[in-house]
């Protein structure tokens, strides 16, 4: 059943992992400028005279995001026709499509220059993560994860609802302190791990400062994780559901902090930095489909 529809439910949602990798991509080889100030233009030509390789990975990446679109309305149509019935469609078809044109529209008036500085620029990353974690709840509901799972007996109480909550929101601040981090050119401002420079521990400028409350909230972002996949196996191991997520999203928050730290001791390689933005994209779309679960009449306490 749906077969068509998982497919291009796939292909979204890939596509829109690929459009958050190449935002970083971007980000990371200061590719920004790679056509000039020209949108959607390329250096004011519909096919630019030169190709340096900062020009190349603009490109690729206003092609990907345009691609995204194209895919997002074809998958948006298909299910609100083919699951209507199921409440949170409508919903989520209707968020992915809204925070994609306003991610595209954030990184034209960044490239014409209407908007400027890192702390706006920042919130471009959150902005696509947002339309990726819809498209990816979405095509959980595609594959029917939750009937997979038997949410119907499904009971999430207080304890584990507010620790949901409350990550969610807090790990949108993470994410965005790590996307100012990238903008603010801050990646190598300390060249050591988990303190800033040899013999110094406390940040002495702005891009120190960056880096290093980053990490703190990282740190933070870690126990309580830790605390949240406590009360879980203590108290939700029957539900597979609950359970294997949460030892995923802590599978890759480990894998976010090891990557983070391989940042610093390779001086930011690229692939290494690329890894890093692509598991905290992962963590942060798991939660919202908790935030799904917990949204639904039949989980109240």
């Amino acid at each position: 059943m749906y077969k068509k529809l998982k497919i291009v439910a796939v292909i979204t949602t890939l596509i829109m992992v690929f459009v958050q990798i190449g935002g970083a991509l971007v980000t990371k080889t200061g590719s920004a400028e790679g056509c000039g100030d020209s949108w959607p233009l390329c250096h004011g030509q519909l096919i630019p005279k030169d190709w340096p390789l900062d020009t190349i990975i603009e490109i690729a990446h206003r092609g990907v995001s345009g691609i995204a679109i194209i895919f997002l309305i074809i998958f948006g149509v298909m299910a609100w026709k083919q699951l209507s019935h199921i409440r949170e469609t409508k919903f989520l078809v209707c968020v992915s499509l809204s925070f994609i044109l306003i991610q595209s529209l954030i990184g034209a008036a960044a490239v014409v220059g209407l908007w400027h500085g890192e702390f706006v620029l920042a919130a471009h990353f959150g902005i696509s993560l947002i339309c990726f974690a819809a498209v990816f709840v979405l095509t959980l509901l595609v594959f029917h994860v939750d009937l997979k799972y038997d949410t119907k007996g499904l009971i999430i109480h207080k304890g584990l609802r507010r620790h949901t909550i409350g990550i969610i929101i807090y790990i949108y601040f993470v994410i965005y302190s790590g996307a100012l981090v990238r903008h603010a050119d801050a990646s190598l401002a300390c060249t050591k791990w988990p303190h800033c420079m040899p013999n110094q521990i406390l940040p002495t400028n702005f891009y120190q400062a960056v880096q290093m409350g980053h990490r703190f909230l990282v740190l933070i972002l870690f126990i309580w994780m830790v605390i949240a996949l406590i009360h879980v196996l203590k108290h939700y191991s029957n539900y597979r559901v609950i359970k294997n997520g949460w030892i995923i999203m802590m599978t890759l928050l480990v894998l976010q902090i090891i990557t983070g730290a391989l940042t610093i001791f390779t001086y930011a390689n690229i692939f290494i930095a690329l890894f890093h933005a692509l598991f905290i994209t992962l963590i942060f779309g798991i939660l919202c489909y908790y935030i799904l679960l917990i949204s639904r009449p039949d989980y109240e306490p």
